[in-house]
C-alpha cells in the first residue's frame, strides 16, 4: 500500500481547501509533499504554474517564500531556546526580506499585532506562552514573507477546545486581508465545514471524495464519506441519540478506479 496514491486535485488563489479523513489515510503525508518536506517518488507538484517536484534546493530556497506551513504541535514547532521575537523574525532575515536588527524587530511587531499578540512579547521564550498563544506566533511565523499558499496540518488538534474557534477565526481573517489560500488538513469535520471552501476526503492513500463544501457535507456520495460524517457529534442530544451510525469496511480500490463527476464540481472515486 502506498501512503499516497494517485491523488490530484488544485487550489486556486484565496480559497482553502479541507483535507480529512481517519489516522494514516495520508493527509499529512499529502501536505508535506505539497511542501517538498518528502520527496514524491512518481507524479508531479505544480505550484503558480511551476513544476516544483524536481527543483534542487537551491532552486526551491524561492518558491519557499510563498510556501509556507502551520505545524499541528505548537509546543514542539518552536525552538526552546530562542526568543520567539527571533523565530518569527528568521525568515525575514534568511530571505532578504528586511535590512538590520531594528527594521526586523519593527517588522516583527507588526506581525505580533496581525496575530492578536502583544509585540511587549517578543523577547519572551516559547515555555511563557499558553499553547493557543504559541500557535499565533506560528501562523505570525509563517505570514511573515505573505506567502500565496499556507499548508496548516491539524493546526488546532493540540489546543483547548475554548481556542481553536479562534485560531480558525484568525486563519479566515487572515485569508480575507492576505488573500492567501489554505489547504487545511484536520480531522474535525465541524471545523472544516466552517473554514473551508471545498473538501477532499481521503481514505488510504486515495481521495475517495472532493467537492464544494455543501456538496460534501450536503450530498455525500462515497460510502466512506457518508460514514465519516455520521460518526461526527451533534451538539442536539436529542438528534444525537436519533440518528443512525453508519459503517464502511473499506476494500482495496480497483486498479481502474478514478474521480467521476457526478455533479458540477462534485467527484467521486468509482
Amino acid at each position: 500500500m502506498r501512503a499516497v496514491d494517485g491523488i490530484s486535485f488544485d487550489l486556486q488563489p484565496g480559497e482553502t481547501l479541507g483535507l480529512v479523513g481517519e489516522s494514516g489515510s495520508g493527509k499529512s503525508t499529502t501536505g508535506r509533499l505539497v511542501l517538498r518536506l518528502e520527496e514524491p517518488t512518481a507524479g508531479r507538484v505544480f505550484f503558480e504554474g511551476e513544476e516544483i517536484s524536481r527543483l534542487r534546493k537551491h532552486s526551491l530556497r524561492r518558491v519557499r517564500q510563498r510556501l509556507q506551513v502551520v505545524f499541528q504541535d505548537p509546543y514542539a514547532s518552536l525552538n526552546p531556546r530562542m526568543r520567539v521575537g527571533d523565530s518569527v523574525g528568521e525568515p525575514l532575515t534568511n530571505h532578504g526580506a528586511v535590512r538590520g536588527r531594528a527594521a526586523q524587530r519593527e517588522k516583527v511587531a507588526e506581525l505580533f499585532r496581525l496575530v492578536g499578540l502583544d509585540p511587549r512579547f517578543m523577547d519572551r521564550f516559547p515555555h511563557q506562552f499558553s499553547g493557543g498563544q504559541r500557535q499565533r506566533i506560528g501562523i505570525a511565523r509563517a505570514i511573515a514573507l505573505r506567502p500565496r499558499l499556507i499548508v496548516a496540518d491539524e493546526p488546532i488538534t493540540a489546543l483547548d477546545v475554548s481556542i481553536q474557534a479562534q485560531i480558525v477565526n484568525l486563519f479566515m481573517d487572515l485569508q480575507e486581508e492576505m488573500g492567501m489560500a489554505y489547504l487545511f488538513i484536520a480531522h474535525d469535520l465541524g471545523m472544516v465545514r466552517h473554514l473551508c471552501h471545498r473538501v477532499a476526503v481521503m481514505l488510504r492513500g486515495r481521495i475517495v471524495e472532493l467537492g464544494s463544501t455543501a456538496q460534501v457535507f450536503g450530498d455525500p456520495q462515497h460510502p466512506y464519506t457518508k460514514a465519516l460524517l455520521s460518526a461526527a457529534p451533534i451538539a442536539d442530544p436529542d438528534r444525537e441519540r436519533a440518528r443512525q451510525r453508519l459503517f464502511y469496511e473499506p476494500k482495496p480500490a480497483a486498479p481502474d478506479a478514478a474521480l467521476r463527476e457526478v455533479s458540477q464540481g462534485h467527484y467521486v472515486l468509482a
